[in-house]
């Protein structure tokens, strides 16, 4: 089994060339397997089909669905290596059926409440003015919030219109930003140098001059969405989701979608294509007219 493991492992490691978090969760997952099969003393030459089913029984019981669903991915992984290796003769994981993980919508801003958040902050201060730079440049990249706090100066071209950004496994991309970005941004760069900048290189600051935390920047969200009365859920990321689903509700191509988010698999673009989805039946309930009459005063019947 030592042997097996450590050549799954290296191959994960230098022919998958996968990323340390990746490698971690998969040493994780395999050893809990690992740990099952010394409980049991299951030799895993032998493994057969009612093994799995005892195994993802003790799974059920301990872990929520996304977990599991994670947990057998690495085993069947495992296993397709193992065969290929020849270190077993049949894969009876690919037998077994990922478990559905229930579909959770992220939260949005309509178009509304997302006008009133960017005009929230007071442009008569140096905050203020750095803090509509940070919200729309949010809203016009649908950059996840460590992405904008590792922004540099270098980062920002005004005049082509765009941002360059590091994202998941330090890719970068180009990032497209519209005329109020712009604008917001070039009313912060005008005065960033009143905030005494510590670091030469950060695009956005903390009143100390230093670059801006993650932290800062939730704070900065939370309060607003405070002052509007907006969920609890509010967050740095509703903005990114808000961005996805504004482009595709207004006819944007879901793969253009993807490149701008930055999203490997075009699965991950698609969750906003659900809510888009459920605000177009939100508008036909309350447009259509047959929909909207009261069954028992005009005597028609809601036929959805």
């Amino acid at each position: 089994m030592k042997e097996m493991l450590q050549d799954f492992f290296f191959y994960l490691k230098y022919e998958k060339n996968v990323s340390e978090n990746t490698l971690n969760a998969y040493v994780r997952d395999i050893s809990h397997f690992v740990d099952f099969l010394d409980k049991e003393k299951i030799n895993i030459k032998n493994f057969k089909r009612e093994d799995w089913q005892k195994y993802l029984s003790s799974l059920y019981e301990e872990y929520k669905v996304k977990s599991i669903t994670r947990k057998i991915s690495a085993i069947r992984s495992f296993f397709k290596f193992l065969v290929r290796e020849g270190y077993v003769k049949k894969n009876y994981s690919s037998f077994i059926q990922l478990p559905r993980i229930p579909l959770n919508l992220p939260e949005v801003l309509n178009k509304e409440d997302m006008e009133k958040f960017l005009s929230l902050p007071d442009l008569t201060s140096l905050i203020g003015i750095r803090n509509q730079a940070i919200l729309e440049t949010f809203y016009a990249t649908g950059v996840r919030v460590s992405e904008l706090v590792g922004l540099n100066l270098e980062s920002v071209d005004l005049q082509e219109g765009y941002i360059r950004c590091f994202g998941k496994g330090s890719k970068e991309r180009i990032v497209l930003l519209g005329d109020y970005a712009k604008e917001s941004l070039k009313r912060y760069l005008d005065v960033r140098s009143e905030f005494k900048p510590k670091d030469d290189k950060a695009l956005f600051l903390n009143k100390n001059g230093s670059r801006i935390s993650r932290q800062g920047v939730w704070y900065i969200i939370k309060t607003y969405a405070r002052i509007l009365k907006l969920p609890e859920k509010v967050s740095p990321h509703t903005f990114r989701h808000t961005f996805a689903t504004h482009l595709l509700s207004q006819g944007a191509d879901i793969r253009i979608v993807q490149e701008l988010l930055g999203h490997s698999d075009i699965s991950t673009t698609q969750i906003y294509t659900h809510v888009v989805s459920n605000e177009l039946h939100d508008v036909y309930r309350k447009a259509h007219p047959l929909l909207r009459r009261n069954k028992d005063e005009e005597g028609y019947s809601h036929r959805s």
